[in-house]
């Protein structure tokens, strides 16, 4: 039986480096990822089991490791590599844009903003803190949980700014699943959080509010 796994691995490693994951199917995705946790033994039904369990290949990278040990059955090991998938991709869209990127438009200033809550399940609000070329000093995360549950104090804003020398800044936060409308909440935290930077000569040129892969900009609305 060894052997017959070993071939089964190494035909789907081969593929793999072939044809890249776009042809895998989920399953098969979760499958090989678990060949580096899971020696000598078959990987296809913990996978199919897995993703049932989850109902997606995303909801089950977006668990928490300690939900995904206990409700999978599976050791700490398996579940701590597969909720590593949404951070490491966060850490590689952080690479990508490289050191400094300027968000010099809305559209750029978006799409970086979606970089920042790739997996992120819960919302989360982000300090953008940008010097006088509009290049990111510094993306800071400032509170986890909803604008209405968690309100986001403008005087953490403000240290937050003055301990990074932003010259302006650009709030994000993003909405799990939900509409890219941005709520009465959100205008309001954003007009606080502007009148508090405002004795110290430091302005918001943007709030970004996130959606999946999309988003909406305060500035392109008006709204700011």
């Amino acid at each position: 039986m060894e052997n017959v796994h070993k071939g089964h691995r190494q035909r789907v490693k081969e593929r793999y480096l072939k044809e890249g994951l776009d042809s895998f199917a989920d399953h098969q995705v979760l499958e090989l990822l678990l060949f580096y946790a899971i020696p000598m033994k078959d990987t296809n039904e913990i996978a199919h089991r897995m993703i049932k369990e989850y109902g997606s290949l995303a909801l089950l990278f977006e668990a928490h490791p300690q939900e995904i040990a206990q409700r999978c059955g599976v050791s700490e090991n398996i579940a701590i590599l597969v909720s590593l998938i949404p951070p490491l991709s966060r850490k590689y869209f952080k690479g990508k844009w490289g050191d400094k990127p300027v968000l010099n438009s809305s559209q750029k200033s978006g799409e970086y903003a979606v970089t920042l809550f790739a997996g992120r399940i819960y919302e989360v609000f982000y300090l953008i803190c940008l010097d006088t070329q509009n290049r990111v000093v510094h993306a800071v995360l400032i509170h986890e949980g909803t604008i209405n549950e968690a309100p986001v104090y403008p005087r953490i804003i403000v240290e937050t700014a003055l301990r990074h020398q932003a010259h302006s800044v650009i709030l994000a936060h993003n909405h799990p699943g939900g509409s890219l409308n941005p709520s009465k909440a959100d205008i309001d935290v954003t007009q606080r959080i502007k009148a508090a930077l405002m004795p110290i000569d430091i302005k918001v040129i943007d709030h970004i509010v996130v959606a999946g892969g999309r988003y909406v900009s305060f500035a392109e609305q008006g709204l700011i």
